[in-house]
């Protein structure tokens, strides 16, 4: 019984990583990307 808890431990560590890891990058996209985009609006705008 021990193996099949260790097993949902490491599959919930590896799960728990990768959602971190993909809401980290999003987030990071997000706040690049809305300034970089107004900033290109900008001078698109007016030049």
């Amino acid at each position: 019984m021990w193996f099949v808890d260790d097993l949902a431990g490491a599959i919930y560590d590896i799960l728990k990583f990768l959602l971190s890891a993909v809401s980290y990058l999003l987030a990071g996209a997000i706040i690049v990307a809305i300034p970089m985009y107004l900033i290109v609006w900008c001078f698109d705008l007016f030049w």
